[in-house]
């Protein structure tokens, strides 16, 4: 059953997006990227990593195997020594090789296109897979990375850090044909305004957009010049 101020809340999340759409209008991911299998390999590896430094490695990764078919017939160590500048290389390089055969052998080298046959790939989470049907196949997806649960969490639009937990709230308040731009538009303001360690909104000289909607859960009180 619904909470009772799930209406509430549902109103406050529209207005969210009302305000950060402008200031956020790309519904896209900020990794580099030209095809679906591109797209999928950045994200396996942005898991613990900025996107700079996923864009910095990705070049030389598609150069040497620029296709599943290709890496899935690559060395693991091959693959490690090009993207050991990101963190946990080693399992990363592991994962892109296997989920690289496993698309070759069950969907003819290409990238999944359901949920289900993402989740199946190794190093693919509801996260990545929510980007990637989003992103490459046009259908709706709540993208609960690490800066949409801090900014949801400080917004008081959920109470545990769970990103199943979170994506489930997120798809009771906002309707599916706008999951993609919330969670862009969230993730912006999580990764240049609310960030972890210094929010804007307790900075000495700039405010938040959200900041009259906001609850700052967990935050203390804000900070004046």
């Amino acid at each position: 059953m619904a909470r009772k101020s799930d209406s509430l809340e549902a109103t406050r999340a529209a207005r969210i997006l009302e305000i950060l759409s402008p200031l956020w209008p790309e519904a896209k991911p900020l990794l580099d990227y030209r095809s679906n299998f591109e797209l999928l390999c950045a994200v396996v590896l942005s898991a613990q990593c900025t996107d700079d430094q996923v864009n910095r490695t990705t070049p030389a990764l598609f150069a040497a195997w620029p296709d599943a078919r290709h890496l899935a017939r690559a060395a693991v160590e091959e693959v490690e020594a090009v993207i050991h500048s990101v963190g946990f290389y080693r399992t990363k390089a592991r994962h892109l090789v296997e989920a690289s055969a496993l698309m070759v052998r069950d969907w003819k080298g290409e990238v999944p296109d359901t949920m289900e046959g993402l989740l199946g790939l190794p190093g693919v989470g509801r996260k990545t897979a929510n980007l990637v049907l989003s992103a490459c196949f046009g259908q709706p997806g709540i993208i609960v990375d690490t800066h949409v649960m801090r900014v949801i969490l400080r917004l008081g639009l959920a109470s545990q850090a769970d990103p199943g937990l979170i994506e489930k709230r997120i798809a009771a308040l906002v309707p599916p044909y706008r999951w993609t731009r919330f969670s862009h538009a969230v993730n912006r303001h999580g990764k240049f305004v609310c960030k972890a360690r210094s929010p804007a909104c307790v900075a000495q000289e700039e405010d938040c957009p959200l900041y009259g909607l906001c609850p700052r859960a967990g935050l203390g009180p804000k900070k004046r010049a």
